[in-house]
């Protein structure tokens, strides 16, 4: 047993080849049983096996600097730089993270949870270096996913002008979280599926003299064969590859060679998503994440389905049923379409349905163009990713009026994720921007109401968002109809406490009213439904009459709807009214259990009860 023994990154540089082969397939083993039982990132994460030992073998972590993009292809390293004995507490309450983290380990040298940032972190850091005079190696992993987004070409721009030295680790698995999509991705995909490329792999010995002064002539015929290089030259960088990532004897001789090379060097290795692990193998994007747990033998989850569908299924049933209808209704992704429901909308008009790859950027200012030209095109993106097209939100659509449709999936606390991943900031960061409209469903119901809504609604861009998960179970509208726009609905009156609540908080401020009944305390509750524009006819009159107002979100306070009521009560002149805002505090939230996030987070059912019964 050699794992056990692996306490960090210098147990590695005592194995000889053989042994560390045998580490590879304990990692694989180990990596199996945990994440058979518990959920996690999976198939990236068993391409990389090889990979995360060879360049903790060859390099001096953590002096030397190992940047790992995105975060899901780097569980192996977790194992090699004492996380080991931890891994089993993965994602969970006070457990290890699921992604890089500086705060959890001194090898985790930049947190990553997005993608394509890997090689603008190691340049600032490779230049950083160079500019205290010190002289430790800096390495960038970045999955050809990852370079379908244009923070990483640009990087790669910056850092072909810098000439730092700096070595970028291409980890080519065809795949990013779905099949990666693009012209860059298809060029990849048509080179390492040649004969040329196969024979290669094939013969490692002759790859490896690639780097000897005698084989020169050799490594310029079978590059200029292969034609891979030609864009990463001209950026500047000394390319070498395609190479068999998983090959322990390949990667350890070619990453000794190029170590000590001066400049931007570029290392194109090919990695297999679930190396080792058959129905992985088989199905790379269904294991790219698993929720565990599932039978080792079938790969098959031992999890009853639900009985009650998705947010997720529910949206994407809703626009397919509805783009039946409007043959305006495109479907937009950033690499998401199976995490967006957007996969099952694409089967049924391939045509109509849209992958920008992992570049939301572009993703954004697409759909722009799109409605520019009277289409109705639904941007189905996370919550957390639509962050990093900020810019394209407000100056390509809001500045312009455009009627995008903004599909946020996954809002709110999403769990085992955590910072990276929370969508609690897209109602502060959406209903500040001009001409958006912003809109939250209690329930998967509301949900199809909100999609006709946006569908309908044609006097600019309009966001709806919704959780992570199972909808609550309710009854489904057979024939949807449009709500309208910034009007509330009331769902219980009292006279003591007004609660206001929107999206997924409205069933636990229910679920607080009875309680607060059962005390003899009776409180009005609101769906205010839209954040923007806020139902202030409702509001302010119920507020000012009540007195005590309690707000609940599932996204941050400042900023959120909280402050959006404050500021509606503040216009209006209302000052003899008493407000507690509840809903995510303003610090990062970690991983853990949803429902025990909430409860620390002080927006759930207990807590708007609490708050109710010191107020009255």
């Amino acid at each position: 047993m050699f794992l056990e023994k692996i306490n960090s990154p210098a147990d590695l540089k005592t194995l000889e080849i053989d042994e560390l082969k045998a580490l590879a397939e304990e990692m694989r083993a180990y990596l199996l049983e945990v994440l058979s039982e518990h959920p996690g990132h999976f198939a990236p994460n068993f391409g990389t096996i090889e990979l995360a030992i060879a360049l903790h073998t060859i390099y001096d972590t953590p002096r030397d600097k190992l940047i790992w993009d995105i975060g899901h292809q780097a569980y192996p390293h977790k194992l090699l730089t004492g996380r080991r004995e931890a891994f089993p507490t993965i994602r969970q309450s006070g457990g290890i993270s699921g992604f890089l983290s500086r705060a959890e380990s001194e090898y985790d040298v930049f947190g990553a949870g997005h993608s394509s940032t890997s090689i603008a972190a190691a340049l600032g850091i490779a230049t950083a270096r160079d500019l205290i005079n010190e002289t430790y190696k800096v390495v960038a992993i970045i999955g050809d996913g990852g370079l379908t987004g244009g923070m990483a070409f640009e990087a790669l721009n910056a850092a072909g002008d810098f000439r730092n030295d700096m070595l970028v680790i291409l980890n080519d698995n065809n795949m990013s979280i779905s099949a990666t999509v693009g012209a860059f991705s298809k060029h990849f995909h048509k080179v390492t599926s040649s004969p040329q490329y196969n024979f290669l792999r094939s013969s490692v010995k002759e790859f490896m003299n690639m780097i000897s002064e005698d084989a020169k002539q050799i490594a310029r015929k079978i590059e200029a064969s292969l034609k891979v290089g030609t864009l990463f030259e001209e950026f500047g960088f000394r390319y070498f590859g395609p190479l068999d990532g998983n090959d322990l004897e390949a990667l350890i001789p070619v990453l000794t060679g190029i170590r000590n090379l001066t400049g931007p060097i570029l290392l194109h290795v090919v990695t297999e998503k679930g190396r080792g692990y058959a129905p992985a193998e088989a199905d790379p994007v269904g294991f790219y994440s698993v929720s565990g747990p599932f039978n080792l033998e079938t790969g098959k989850t031992t999890k009853p389905k639900p009985a009650t569908p998705s947010y997720t299924e529910v949206f994407s049933q809703t626009v397919i049923a509805l783009a039946k209808r409007d043959t305006r209704i495109v479907g937009v992704t950033a690499a998401m379409p199976g995490g967006t429901g957007l996969d099952k909308f694409a089967e049924v008009f391939p045509s109509r349905c849209f992958d920008i790859g992992l570049a939301e950027q572009c993703a954004v200012t697409f759909a722009g163009g799109l409605a520019a030209q009277g289409m109705r095109p639904i941007a189905a993106i996370y919550s957390t990713f639509l962050q990093r097209s900020y810019d394209q939100v407000l100056h390509d659509v809001c500045i312009q009026n455009l009627p995008v449709i903004f599909a946020l999936d996954r809002a709110g606390l999403v769990g085992a994720d955590g910072p990276t991943h929370h969508g609690v900031f897209d109602l502060a960061y959406l209903r500040s921007l001009p001409n958006m409209v912003v809109m939250a469903p209690k329930d998967e119901n509301e949900l199809q109401s909100m999609v006709k809504t946006a569908l309908v609604y044609e006097g600019g861009p309009i966001a709806f968002r919704y959780p992570r998960g199972t909808g609550v179970g309710v009854k489904m509208a057979l024939e949807l109809q449009p709500l309208p726009i910034g009007k509330s609905e009331i769902l219980r009156e009292g006279e003591d406490v007004l609660v206001l609540a929107i999206g997924n908080r409205v069933y636990p401020a229910l679920e607080a009213a009875q309680t607060l009944a059962d005390s003899g305390i009776s409180a009005t509750v609101i769906n205010a439904r839209f954040v923007k524009p806020l139902d202030t006819e409702t509001i302010v009159p119920l507020a000012e009459s009540i007195g005590k107002v309690i707000t609940i979100e599932d996204g941050v306070v400042m900023g959120g709807f909280g402050s959006a009521v404050l500021e509606a009560l503040a216009a209006a002149d209302v000052t003899n009214v008493q407000v507690t805002n509840l809903g995510i505090p303003d610090e990062f939230i970690e991983h853990g259990d949803v429902q025990h996030l909430y409860a620390l987070c002080q927006c759930d059912a207990n807590a708007i009860a609490r708050a109710a019964k010191m107020m009255v």
